[in-house]
């Protein structure tokens, strides 16, 4: 299990845009993780207000950031970052609401040199709200973590 502190270490995303609370499940080929959604989210001020839903989009960005995180188990991948190139077979089936919990199942479909294909599942109350295949590019980053994390304090 990865709290908010080790996430942080792996993914370059924050406020507003970090969308994983915690990875229960990690290794090279699947990775569970969770978002708690919350009315304190800055996007529910206008997406609805008087019916807050969680925007799609968003959605799919919380559900691929538990896959960049599936990479970053991988020996070697401490200096990459995960550049999305693809969404495929994209399907919402039930809205995201406040108080829910998104968990997100992601499983590597195919992983060629730094390219490759993840399916992912977010899952409330054991129903699934969303699924999709994402294709991504894992590239160096340009400020290596331990510089970043500097600069960050």
């Amino acid at each position: 299990m990865l709290d908010i502190h080790q996430i942080m270490k792996c993914l370059p995303h924050r406020y507003p845009f970090l969308l994983v609370d915690r990875i229960l499940e990690i290794d090279e080929k699947r990775a569970v993780g969770i978002k708690n959604v919350s009315i304190n989210e800055p996007f529910f001020q206008g997406h609805f207000p008087s019916e807050p839903v969680m925007p799609g989009v968003l959605v799919l960005e919380a559900m691929g950031q538990v896959a960049a995180m599936m990479l970053s188990a991988k020996p070697g991948s401490e200096n990459l970052i995960t550049f999305l190139t693809g969404v495929e077979k994209a399907k919402f089936r039930r809205p995201v609401k406040p108080g829910d919990q998104l968990v997100t199942t992601a499983e590597m479909l195919r992983l060629r040199g730094k390219m490759g294909k993840v399916r992912t599942v977010g899952r409330v109350d054991g129903e699934v709200a969303a699924e999709a295949e994402f294709s991504f590019v894992a590239a160096a980053t340009l400020v290596p973590a331990e510089k970043q994390e500097k600069a960050e304090k």
